[in-house]
């Protein structure tokens, strides 16, 4: 008869130290093999570039509560409007506007870029910034929505082409992004009037 088969007794942890190392591999190196992985840690995302502020404030938020006239009929409407992008009772998407924002003195050295950030006007900024695509205008939905660019808009054409004068205020305003680094208030941006300077100078579109 044969004798049973004895484990010598440093066996078992030897399987167990083998079993462990494999959970280990398996589990992303965690000091305890037996517990759930290691969260997943997203590398900090590269911090992208903003548009003016002061061009948006002086060019572009006047666009939104100006009466607008609607291509091919004798209406006008505004972009504010209580059943389009107001942000209280618009109905219009993500897109929201403060139609009683106030300006704000960029050039006052009392308004800093908190202060301004607390605005009204900022939320205005925040919302539009938030439509675009630096880089391509015709992916930025507040420029293809109001051209109707291959996109539905619920608010219907509001500008008949690419030539009209707030189409081109708008464009040039996602092509101008504020310098790599730099904040939305950046004084490089006050390049975009003519003069320099955003309280005297008028809107660049090209």
């Amino acid at each position: 008869m044969t004798p049973p088969l004895r484990l010598k007794h440093n066996v078992l942890p030897l399987a167990v130290a083998l079993l462990c190392a494999a959970l280990a591999s398996c589990g992303g190196g965690n000091s305890n093999p037996l517990d759930n992985p290691s969260p997943i840690e997203n590398p900090p995302g590269a911090s992208g570039q903003r548009l003016s502020f002061a061009y948006f404030q002086k060019c572009i938020n006047p666009i939104f509560i100006a009466q607008l006239q609607i291509p091919g009929s004798s209406s006008t409407n505004t972009c504010a409007g209580s059943g389009c992008h107001d942000t209280v009772t618009g109905t219009g998407g993500a897109f929201r506007v403060v139609p009683a924002a106030q300006p704000v003195d960029v050039l006052d050295p009392a308004q800093t870029p908190d202060a301004i950030r607390a605005s009204d006007m900022y939320k205005n900024f925040y919302s539009a910034q938030g439509e675009t695509v630096l880089g391509s205008t015709t992916q930025s939905r507040l420029l293809a929505k109001p051209l109707l660019l291959n996109v539905l808009h619920g608010g219907g054409q509001i500008f008949l082409n690419a030539d009209d004068p707030n189409a081109k205020l708008i464009e040039y305003w996602i092509s101008h992004p504020a310098p790599m680094g730099a904040d939305e208030f950046s004084t490089a941006t006050y390049s975009m009037f003519t003069p320099a300077d955003p309280a005297t100078g008028t809107c660049n579109t090209q």
